[in-house]
């Protein structure tokens, strides 16, 4: 397929070529609602208020690790408008990959391919799926952006590092690039 539309429409990724995401590893992730619109709370005198939306996120988000007995959760924070969190695939069975995530009981198959079992995109996935279906449910107007950032946690340093900046991440926000009154500076 990339042959006829000479990469055209390949959008850019960040993702390690030579890396398998279901490897057994930490991974850093951000997960932003769509056009980051500030849906999932708010932030008072550095403490996260989750809205009703935020509530579902956080009760997805710990069912992720409920489901997946091959993932552990660590430190999160769900903000404004977007989500920050680690997650540690352990050594999980990567024979059973069938292009379902059982979970969730949704397919991971994906209209130009698909995401492997098992792997930092299925779960990812996965989660945004429910939220967003508890959401609709609850006739709440809620989308998230289409992809998502990660990163792979390398040493004790790089994971002491980003478990500060998830848990100075509410006393930050009137600074962050993602508060939306930052946008334009």
């Amino acid at each position: 397929m990339d042959e006829y539309f000479k990469n055209k429409y390949r959008a850019s990724t960040t993702r390690l070529s030579h890396w398998n995401y279901a490897w057994p590893s930490m991974y850093y992730v951000t997960i932003c609602t769509i056009d980051r619109i500030c849906c999932l709370g708010d932030i008072r005198d550095g403490n996260v208020y989750l809205s009703e939306i935020g509530k579902i996120v956080f009760d997805e988000w710990l069912k992720t690790q409920t489901l997946r007995p091959y993932i552990e959760l660590d430190d999160f924070i769900i903000m404004p408008n977007h989500l920050h969190g680690i997650i540690v695939i352990k050594d999980n069975d990567l024979g059973d990959l069938n292009r379902r995530d059982t979970a969730r009981h949704v397919s991971t198959v994906r209209k130009f391919g698909y995401s492997q079992p098992k792997s930092l995109s299925s779960i990812i996935g996965s989660f945004k799926s429910a939220v967003s279906k508890k959401c609709h449910e609850n006739n709440l107007d809620f989308y998230w952006q289409t992809n998502y950032y990660e990163h792979i946690i390398k040493n004790d340093e790089d994971y002491a590092r980003i478990k500060e900046y998830i848990a100075l991440n509410p006393i930050n926000w009137e600074f962050s690039k993602n508060n939306p009154k930052n946008f334009n500076k």
